[in-house]
């Protein structure tokens, strides 16, 4: 204990600031986001189904900004993020991680004597457990032995420190992951080297130099797994066991080059120290002052869950697998696709204000994969938002990428059918709008078009396309496009006042029940009331389809009065009403109130969401609902800060009223600051630069001026 003890002090130490200052990381808690809701007043329902309910899906180990390597315990393989915060054992330390049901490649586990390949996993408690930007520690109860863990882009430390009178050995589960294992190699390389590969997610290759030499590496396997299990030489005594593992997506001798790069030369606390000032350095882009210790930790910690992916996929001399299982370099850092359909509304436009590199980054990676795949550009999901990324990317100023082949692809998107663009596009492109099945009794979970959701995005995304068009003088199509954003009245219900769905005769579907949650029968993920009022290139065109502004206030009213009726639906939950914060598809609808000249309306609903919806359940560690990827996380820190992506497609936002009283943020190398005045949740006045703005944005380029904006609330 007294050894542990001593461990744990000295991992602190790592992130103590040698003049006693503050830092940022500080305010960062790596579990926020790691538990799950299970508690009526939570869910907004009672639970009736065993399994867990969809928590945030976030991970607690360590991790650099947008990198490729994610380093963290795993407590339940395919179970989001392979990290819950109410599991008491770990399986393993996996290497790849998005927050999702997928990844989690090569896990590795110190282990202690003889162990089954199917019952290995070691109890833990939180009590000897700490996460810090860049650092994890845990100490596993079975085998005595405290684990530590960092990490660089594209390298994994890990230090163990094992009793003194025990045999050091490494299980690594090669044959699992989050995904389906299909093919897998692990072998001593030398006196201190281990090597091989997994494929599933990917084919990810390592080149791991231990501190002591390896006796042998072998496969041991019972009637139900198989897994390796390394062992060295002379391994007793207090020097923990310490492994430095590069990964590559290219070759075991990139592997090698990525480790040779970032770490070879480097101990664990400088390793750790340099991961800690990364993050420290993104973090500081946004200062805060003011507001309350609850909010700034909220703050800094959805700010750094918002730059976990997309991941790095390239080595450090720029090699990269392409989509076509080529070996290439382009002269750039290769990314994973970003989860579109949830980030492209906020997450994305936060990528480009604080790391403009990544995100060109990502746009060639997204260009390289469209190229290479008929001609269309990825997709993610539901939906069609690269286009909404590409227009609000390049609107916003950050130009290093090809335009005109960014343009083509999403163009193709929106106007050629064919297999990889949009589902449904000719149903879209001849009528205006998608049809849904002619059923009835549908269950909350099962698959058909989703086809209210895909048509009101469909016309935002051909907005953001006609955006491009504009900029690159294809009038043509800027005109055609514009025409087709307006496609989101089509299944406009004036006698409900609901978006539903039709039938192929063009009639409305008569099983109609707004209350009733769907996974993509009409909607995706959603019910009737939070598909409602998105349009958001063209708020005051979605207003006048309502007979007037009273009409609209009554709907937002009864949207965040009507009680959720009971639905036990494992991707909603965190409600207002019948308004569901945890999930995408009603996110925007609060800032509707501003458009009927109800802005406090708005302001108390963000207030509350803000106030209670971001520290949730019984260790105060969950979020309403999934971060997919950052976007709730992004969407809390523009928020605190006075600033929504309402149109991402647009170079501008909506003023809201922050959190705190004055915010400094760097934007692309240029600070602007943001000033409260007053108390309230009604906005009196909006300056920027000295001048008074008229309504309630704040273009891009006003904010790249560098100017005081000041918010004057009552």
């Amino acid at each position: 204990m007294k050894n542990r003890i001593f461990i744990y002090i000295i991992s602190l130490i790592l992130f103590t600031n040698c003049e006693n200052q503050s830092r940022l990381t500080e305010y960062v808690n790596p579990f926020l986001g790691t538990a799950t809701l299970w508690e009526k007043e939570d869910l907004g329902y009672e639970r009736k189904k065993e399994a867990r309910t969809w928590g945030a899906e976030t991970f607690p180990g360590a991790t650099l900004p947008n990198a490729m390597v994610q380093v963290s315990p795993v407590t339940q393989y395919r179970s989001g993020a392979g990290y819950q915060y109410e599991d008491s054992v770990i399986y393993g330390f996996s290497h790849t991680n998005k927050g999702h049901w997928n990844l989690l490649h090569v896990p590795m586990l110190p282990v202690v004597g003889k162990v089954s390949p199917s019952d290995y996993c070691s109890p833990f408690s939180h009590e000897n457990e700490t996460a810090h930007p860049g650092y994890y520690q845990v100490y596993l109860i079975r085998y005595g032995v405290n684990v530590e863990l960092t990490s660089t882009l594209r390298c994994a430390y890990h230090k163990y420190t094992y009793r003194k009178d025990d045999d050091k050995a490494l299980l690594v589960d090669i044959r699992r992951s989050n995904n389906a294992v299909t093919e897998w190699n692990i072998e001593k390389s030398g006196e201190k080297v281990l090597t091989g590969y997994q494929a599933g997610e990917g084919k990810i290759y390592f080149y791991g130099i231990t501190n002591y030499p390896i006796a042998d590496v072998t496969m041991e396997k019972d009637d139900k797994h198989e897994v390796a299990i390394v062992r060295f030489v002379d391994s007793k005594g207090t020097q923990p066991l310490e492994m430095k593992i590069g990964f590559s997506f290219v070759s075991v001798e990139n592997a090698k080059m990525n480790l040779e790069q970032e770490m070879l030369n480097k101990d664990f606390a400088q390793v750790a120290r340099e991961a800690d000032n990364t993050w420290e350095k993104l973090l500081s882009k946004i200062k805060v002052s003011g507001g309350t210790d609850r909010e700034k930790n909220l703050f800094y910690s959805c700010l750094y869950n918002s730059f976990k992916w997309p991941a790095l996929r390239s080595d450090v001399n720029f090699d990269y697998t392409d989509i076509q299982g080529n070996v290439v370099n382009n002269g750039f850092n290769y990314y994973t696709n970003p989860s579109f359909w949830d980030d492209y509304r906020n997450k994305l436009i936060l990528l480009g204000m604080l790391s403009p590199e990544v995100t060109t980054d990502v746009i060639k990676s997204i260009i390289d994969k469209g190229e290479k795949s008929n001609g269309y550009m990825p997709t993610f999901f539901h939906g069609d938002h690269a286009s909404t990324f590409i227009s609000g990317s390049w609107l916003r100023g950050l130009h290093d990428f090809d335009l005109n082949r960014a343009y083509k692809l999403i163009l193709k998107n929106a106007t050629v059918p064919g297999e990889g663009g949009r589902r449904y596009l000719d149903e879209y492109i001849e009528r205006g709008w998608i049809a849904e099945k002619d059923t009835v009794n549908v269950p909350t979970q099962d698959e058909y078009k989703g086809a209210v959701t895909k048509t009101v995005e469909y016309a935002y995304d051909d907005y953001a396309v006609a955006l491009v068009a504009k900029e690159l003088g294809d009038e043509a199509n800027y005109k055609l496009l514009m025409k087709r954003s307006e496609n989101y009245k089509t299944l406009f219900d004036p006698s409900t006042g609901f978006w539903r769905g039709k039938i192929d005769d063009g009639s409305w579907i008569k099983d109609f029940d707004p209350y009733y949650p769907y996974y993509q029968y009409m909607y995706r993920e959603a019910n009737a009331w939070n598909a409602l009022f998105f349009a958001p290139h063209d708020p005051e065109g979605m207003i006048k389809l309502y007979p007037d502004n009273a009409a609209v206030e009554a709907k937002l009213d009864s949207l965040f009065t009507e009680p959720w009726r009971g639905y036990e639906v494992d991707n909603m939950t965190g409600f207002i009403g019948n308004y569901c914060h945890g999930n995408q598809p009603g996110h925007s609808i609060p800032y509707t109130y501003y458009f009927i000249g109800k802005q406090e309306k708005a302001q108390a609903v963000l207030d509350s969401l803000m106030g209670h919806y971001y520290d949730m359940g019984q260790d105060k560690l969950a979020y309403a609902g999934m971060d997919d990827a950052g976007e709730m996380s992004s969407w809390y820190v523009f928020n605190a800060i006075g600033l929504y992506t309402y149109s991402p497609a647009d170079a501008e936002y909506i003023v809201t009223v922050p959190l705190f009283d004055k915010v400094t943020f760097e934007l692309q190398g240029k600070p602007f600051t943001i000033t409260k005045q007053g108390s309230g949740k009604k906005i009196r006045q909006i300056t920027c630069g000295g001048k008074v703005i008229d309504g309630y944005f704040v273009s891009h380029a006003q904010l790249q001026e560098g100017k005081e904006l000041v918010i004057t609330v009552e």
